[in-house]
């Protein structure tokens, strides 16, 4: 057996599906047939690139290198299928995106504008995904990178489509002078006196998710501040020992901040490409999809504290 390209469509979509089943339904597999050919891609490559729990699959570290290479492998296939790129100075299709507070979108115009040479991308920061939803309705926008969160998904009319790029867990940044700076990682309940950054209402369910895991910790946080600045801002308010925050688990730490799990990783959240079905293609879609799975497999290469995190998470035998 060769690895194919096949092979690595195959891999993309059970990471981007987080479930066999679920990937099977999308390639037009039956899950026997699915799991046979993930087992034999991992005796080729002599490593596990996937744990299996009761939840679905999570790719292991290992599996996440060879996701990312694989999304890049499948970008510039693309780009070999569209053909040349259209001559200088003819007119390109405007594609308009908007995104919420989210590290995907740098990586995702960057390797969009490769993947997609004869389209013009213009992009909108929009903070709220009830307001991306809005404008995607209205015709004000093509395509979004929003949020939704477990249990309350994205809503929107059959005029937009959607499709999950990653859920991630969300971490806290603290200082690093912190009382708890020691720990691999920190139990929400022993974090009910201190000061909190949250950032405000996105109208698809912050900061409710926030306030439900800390009533189930056992408390309602009683200083909380407002906060929608950049993330330079907020680390250096951190650092300084203002406060603390839950935040992205692919953030950069800045000097004086920690960035560690929340034990038994209480709140989740996923980032979503949704786009106009009138306006853009499958193709499109596709492509920008990858891009984006691509975009978050390489903040993670960079996000040590997440990668040590999966290594204790996700444990499991070899194949």
């Amino acid at each position: 057996m060769e690895l194919e390209l096949r092979h690595l469509r195959t891999l993309c979509a059970i990471g981007e599906a987080g479930s066999l089943s679920a990937a099977a339904a999308a390639l037009g597999y039956s899950q026997p047939a699915l799991t046979t050919q993930l087992q034999r891609i991992e005796r080729l490559l002599g490593e596990a690139l996937f744990e299996r729990d009761r939840s679905g699959v999570r790719p292991t570290p290992y599996g996440r290198d060879v996701l990312v290479q694989a999304q890049d492998v499948l970008l510039r296939v693309d780009a070999i299928r569209r053909g040349p790129a259209a001559p200088t100075g003819a007119p390109r299709r405007p594609l308009r995106l908007a995104a919420t507070n989210t590290p995907i979108l740098a990586g995702l115009v960057a390797r969009a504008r490769k993947a997609l040479p004869g389209v013009a991308v213009t992009v909108s920061s929009v903070y709220s995904s009830a307001a991306i939803v809005e404008l995607l309705e209205n015709d004000e926008v093509d395509a979004a990178v929003a949020t939704d969160y477990p249990g309350s998904e994205l809503s929107h009319s059959a005029a937009v489509v959607h499709r999950g790029i990653v859920t991630e867990p969300t971490f806290l940044a603290l200082p690093a002078s912190h009382r708890l700076a020691h720990r691999v990682e920190v139990p929400l309940a022993e974090l009910a006196q201190e000061a909190w950054f949250v950032t405000p209402d996105d109208g698809a369910g912050w900061p409710g998710v926030f306030h439900a895991a800390c009533r189930a910790a056992g408390f309602t946080p009683g200083a909380v501040h407002e906060f929608l600045g950049d993330r330079f801002q907020l680390q250096r308010m951190i650092a300084d020992g203002l406060g603390i925050a839950v935040v992205q688990a692919t953030l950069r730490p800045e000097a004086g901040v920690l960035v560690k799990p929340l034990a038994g990783t209480p709140i989740w959240c996923r980032y979503v490409l949704a786009w106009r079905a009138s306006r853009v293609t499958d193709e499109v879609a596709g492509t920008l999809h990858r891009c984006c799975c691509a975009a978050y497999r390489d903040l993670i290469t960079r996000a040590p504290h997440f990668q040590s995190w999966s290594a204790r998470t996700y444990k499991g035998p070899r194949p």
